[in-house]
This record gives C-alpha cells, sequence and structure tokens, in this order.
C-alpha cells in the first residue's frame, strides 16, 4: 500500500472514531443512558409554568419539555424538574445542571453568546386587553379616540414608550402589580390593559367571555429552549422535537397545549410543499 493510501485510509479510520466519540459523548446518548431529561423551568409564571391545586407542575414550558421526553423515551412524563429562577437559566446549562431550559427565555444576541438556542416555539408580543361589550371595539377604534383613551400598563421604564408605539395619544397609567392593572381596566379607570399576549389570552381562557383581544400586537421576541453549548448532536434532536411539534407528526401534542394555554385553535400544518420554504 503507498504512502498516500496508507495515508487515506488512517485520515477516514480517524474520522470515523471522532465520529463515534462524539456520539457516545453527546447529552443526547447521556440522557438516553440515564432514562429520563433533567428539564430546568419555573413554577410561578402561567401559563408557561406554574403550579396547580394537586402540586403538579404545569404550563406550556413545561409541555415543550414533555415533548422532548416523549421523543426521547415515548412518554412525555420520564422527566426530573429543576424549578428555577430566571437568573439561574444560563448557569444551570453551562454547569450540566440540567439538560435542557425551557423557561419562557427570549432570544437574544447576548444569551446566545453563553447558550445554544433551539428554534423558536413561540413569538411573544404585546397585546392589547379590553373589557367584552365596552367603549371600544377593537384596536381601530381605541387608536381612532386619541387620548380619550387611558391604557393600564405594568410599571416599568419602557412602559410609556412601549403603549405610545401602538396607540400614540393615549394616557398611560402604570401599576406596580398585573392585579392593579387589571383591577383598573375592569373598574373603567382605563380603556385598555397593555401586556403580553401570552397573558392576555391565558386571562382570556381563565375568564371566559368577560375580556377581547383588540386585535393588535407589537414589539416582536421569541421564546426558545436553550442548551449546553458545544453539543451539535444534542441540540438538532430537539430542534427536530420541536419542529415536527409544530409542522409534523407530533402537531396534535403541540396543537393540544396551545389551545390549553392559549385558547385558541392552531390550523393543521398545510399538506405539500413545506411552508417553512416558501
Amino acid at each position: 500500500m503507498t504512502f498516500i493510501k496508507t495515508l487515506a485510509v488512517a485520515t477516514v479510520m480517524t474520522a470515523a472514531a471522532g465520529s463515534a466519540m462524539a456520539q457516545e459523548a453527546s447529552k443526547l446518548q447521556e440522557v438516553l443512558d440515564r432514562g429520563y431529561l433533567v428539564l430546568g423551568t419555573g413554577s410561578t409564571n402561567p401559563p408557561w409554568h406554574f403550579m396547580d391545586s394537586d402540586n403538579t407542575l404545569k404550563g406550556f414550558d413545561v409541555d415543550m419539555g414533555r415533548l422532548v421526553a416523549k421523543a426521547l423515551f415515548g412518554d412525555p412524563d420520564k422527566i426530573q424538574y429543576v424549578q428555577q429562577s430566571g437568573d439561574a437559566r444560563i448557569p444551570n446549562l453551562v454547569t450540566d445542571k440540567v439538560d435542557l431550559s425551557c423557561q419562557f427565555m427570549t432570544v437574544t444576541a447576548e444569551r446566545a453568546q453563553q447558550i445554544e438556542f433551539t428554534i423558536p416555539y413561540y413569538r411573544e408580543g404585546v397585546g392589547l386587553l379590553l373589557m367584552a361589550n365596552g367603549d371600544y371595539a377593537d384596536y381601530d377604534a381605541l387608536k381612532a379616540a386619541g387620548d380619550d383613551v387611558t391604557v393600564a400598563v405594568l410599571q416599568n421604564v419602557y412602559a410609556e414608550e412601549m403603549v405610545h408605539a401602538a396607540l400614540p395619544e393615549a394616557e398611560v397609567d402604570q401599576y406596580d402589580s398585573v392585579d392593579l392593572m387589571y383591577q383598573a381596566l375592569n373598574s373603567g379607570r382605563a380603556e385598555a390593559a397593555a401586556t403580553d399576549q401570552s397573558a392576555l389570552r391565558w386571562f382570556m381562557v381563565q375568564n371566559p367571555g368577560r375580556y377581547e383581544d383588540a386585535g393588535y400586537a407589537w414589539n416582536p421576541q421569541s421564546y426558545s429552549c436553550g442548551v449546553k453549548p458545544g453539543d451539535q448532536r444534542w441540540l438538532n434532536f430537539v430542534n427536530t422535537v420541536l419542529h415536527e411539534g409544530m409542522t409534523g407528526v407530533e402537531f396534535p401534542f403541540y396543537a393540544e397545549s396551545f389551545k390549553t394555554w392559549f385558547g385558541e385553535e392552531l390550523a393543521v400544518p398545510k399538506i405539500g410543499f413545506p411552508v417553512e420554504y416558501k
């Protein structure tokens, strides 16, 4: 055998060995060998993650973890939960305390320097909650009313700027708790409440017939799960699970969760040419 052929064979064998070692070292194989997924999430923010009356952890983030566990083991309940604060989401990933974090984590370039983000599983935004049968039927009516409209919003440094991005002339009343914000709407001190679309939908699910969505959303941001950087096989696997939950064989699981927490029936993905490539 010539030197060149020998070198070529050695290179192929080295590459194959490296691939096998990478496969064995992947978080995917580690989780499969362990027999359950360790999921980092919260426990205090419905509809994303909260303890129900039976002291069971539930919510849309929790369901995304259950979807991954189902793909791994055929059983969505093969999960060990690590209830973590928001500032522990990244440290717990990089120190291997959790395999996966799903905790309404907004994708930002700064965070992407520290962890790997999965594909988004939800697109968040700000919306306007109205009283059903109130003085204003929708966003267009609110905008046309100008400064006759008062919008209640949770207090923060950007609150007024955020509201005026949608309703430039509206009066803005800030409150230091979500409960007080909703009380202002209920009592008529405000004609609308500006809040996350997910919170708005959840509030409507909990109070059927009492409230309406004004039909306008702004300030978009993506929610993704996170994994420790440097393990492409594990990231690819979780991405595949989430993608097929939203578009493929696990769509019924994803759609049922979406309906439960946000009160919305999702249209079945169109058959034929994949819509994500149009």
